[in-house]
């Protein structure tokens, strides 16, 4: 499937203390199975951070890390909402909660599940 054309969003967190914008074309969409994703129940897009803008919220952000503490989820410290993730493999990229995202609309963009439950 060809790739979207490239597309600016803004998105947030529930109480709008953190917001930020991305650029992507959205090829893909995932999901994931590892214990943390598996319970926020969140679609992601990859973003690189140079596609990547923190708008606001920089104070309101709580960083989350287990495992081997590579990838840093973030949370707003007011709501509580995962607006995004600095990915564990490749983390020169973010992991972006579409859900969070203004006036988005995933039909039509294919959803790839990924393994993270079985990463050592």
């Amino acid at each position: 499937m060809p790739h979207r054309p490239l597309q600016t969003y803004r998105g947030s967190c529930h109480c709008g203390a953190v917001s930020f914008r991305i650029q992507t074309e959205f090829p893909e969409l995932t999901t994931c199975d590892c214990s943390i994703c598996r319970r926020r129940n969140a679609l992601m897009v990859k973003v690189h951070e140079s596609a990547f803008e923190l708008l606001s919220g920089q104070e309101q952000l709580v960083e989350y890390q287990f495992h081997t503490r590579t990838a840093h989820h973030y949370f707003c410290a007011t709501c509580g909402i995962y607006p995004f993730h600095r990915k564990r493999v490749t983390p020169d990229f973010y992991g972006i909660n579409v859900f969070c995202l203004e006036d988005f609309d995933p039909t039509g963009i294919p959803v790839r599940a990924t393994v993270g439950a079985g990463m050592a």
